[in-house]
């Protein structure tokens, strides 16, 4: 499956509001039979569901089909459930933020990382991810304990001094789960299940961190596939030496391993605008912009395991996505409009773009409804009027080749467009995303778009 570039576009054109179920069914329904969306959805307004389906296989090998209740591997959606963890102990009186991590691992070379840097990915630690892949058996699995014990031993130097930048850590999460553990005298699993997912009822929800030592898998599970470019085919990860990881850090928890169904995700989703789990004050600062993600974006910041954004047009977002082989995860709020999508893919749907379109939809601005694209026959010299370089934030270059046009990026293939009229083409990677052009009488082009999964943009030419 081809990377695709991120580039979403505010759409051109807004309408009168319009039938949103509806629109998202026709459009999500369209994107499964074009185009390869698999997962399911759901999307709700005013704290209701609006729309919610399942589209595509939860097992491609055996085409056993998705449902509303297919248990998805949720990834880093995950950690706002470890944060919540951490937060009922923290108001049980059983730990603070301000603590030293070492007071829960003295064997730890790291002085003065507290558990809220931690929780706002500002403790500087070392990658496990990095530490395992140069220097782990990746015939064993690794748990917890292995982490806590090669960061001991290996005692890599820290990225930066605690609290002083923001740095996306999932070792940071895996040491949540254990400190978890260390405090409450249970495990990782069966704390969220005692404390989080019995209490909200989120009865399909639970810590799955076994599949490679049991062999066992959960009733109506949805397996995680990748694309295989060279068997042009969907394949579990584990066929492919390239994810080896998704057998040797099978064990790992607290950055991960939480299954759960869109229905149970929505629970969750509404529990964390009462104070069913913890009181209101500690939802408030979980969900406050806490820590600043990146020095030159003053709209992006961090909370307790979930991404906030504290202002937009539709007032305060609040979200977190979520990536694993096999598995794009996606749960996000407009909290000023109590706007709710839920998107979960077990074949590694580029999510960022489904989240712009739904959004859309719900904005009642014009997008593209997603449709069988047919290549016609042209006249391969109007081509050339096509050429150049055009910029959309970054540069995009169209370059004829063999009488046909092409999108050229350097480090890339060569992406051919295709015709599906003279001035329409659309790109022959299987991917939703055209190219149109717009002429005047003499032929030549006057404005150009580029339609990014319906949403549509212009582009402006360079050179």
């Amino acid at each position: 499956m081809k990377k695709i570039l991120l580039l979403l576009f505010v759409p051109v054109f807004a309408t009168a509001q319009k039938d949103h179920a509806k629109l998202l069914q026709e459009y999500m329904i369209g994107q499964n039979k074009y185009f390869q969306f698999n997962g399911a959805i759901l999307v709700a307004e005013k704290g209701k569901p609006i729309y919610q389906q399942s589209l595509g296989y939860a097992d491609y090998t055996t085409k056993r089909m998705l449902n509303d209740s297919s248990v998805f591997e949720l990834a880093s959606v995950s950690k706002q459930f470890t944060a919540m963890g951490i937060m009922i102990l923290k108001e049980k009186g059983l730990l603070g933020y301000e603590d030293n991590i070492r007071k829960y691992f003295p064997q730890l070379p790291y002085d003065n990382i507290t558990v809220r840097n931690l929780l706002t990915h500002t403790s500087g630690i070392p990658s496990y991810e990095a530490q395992f892949e140069k220097n782990w058996d990746r015939k064993k699995i690794a748990f917890n304990k292995d982490i806590i014990d090669m960061l001991s031993q290996r005692k890599d130097t820290l990225f930066f001094k605690p609290g002083s930048k923001w740095r996306y850590s999932n070792t940071g999460y895996a040491l949540l789960a254990s400190i978890i553990e260390n405090v409450s005298g249970m495990s990782y699993n069966d704390f969220m299940a005692k404390n989080i997912f019995q209490p909200l009822s989120m009865k399909h929800t639970f810590i799955y961190n076994s599949r490679r030592t049991t062999k066992k898998f959960p009733d109506n599970y949805a397996l995680g596939f990748v694309y295989s470019d060279s068997l042009k085919r969907y394949v579990l990860p584990d066929e492919l030496p390239a994810f080896d990881m998704v057998y040797y850090l099978d064990g790992i928890v607290g950055d991960g391993c939480v299954n759960s169904t869109i229905g149970d995700l929505f629970k969750w989703d509404r529990a964390l605008i009462s104070n069913k789990l913890v009181s209101k004050a500690s939802l408030d600062e979980m969900l406050s912009p806490l820590v600043q993600t990146s020095p030159s974006d003053s709209t992006s910041f961090y909370g307790f395991g979930i991404g906030v954004q504290p202002t937009s047009e539709k007032g305060k977002v609040i979200s977190h996505t979520g990536g694993w082989p096999g598995y794009r995860t996606l749960l996000m709020r407009r909290m000023g409009m109590d706007e709710t999508i839920i998107i979960l893919s077990n074949n590694e749907s580029n999510l960022p773009f489904f989240r712009a379109a739904v959004e859309s939809i719900l904005n009642d601005e014009t997008l593209v409804m997603p449709y069988k694209h047919k290549e016609v026959t042209i006249d391969t010299a109007i081509l050339v009027n096509y050429v150049g370089k055009y910029n959309t934030g970054v540069t995009m270059q169209f370059i004829k080749k063999d009488g046909k046009l092409y999108r050229h990026r350097t480090g890339t293939p060569d992406i051919e467009l295709k015709p599906e009229s003279n001035t329409k083409f659309f790109y022959g990677d299987g991917t939703d995303r055209q190219i149109e052009f717009e002429i005047d009488n003499s032929g030549k082009v006057i404005k150009t778009w580029f339609l990014n999964m319906g949403q549509k943009g212009e582009l402006k030419k360079i050179e």
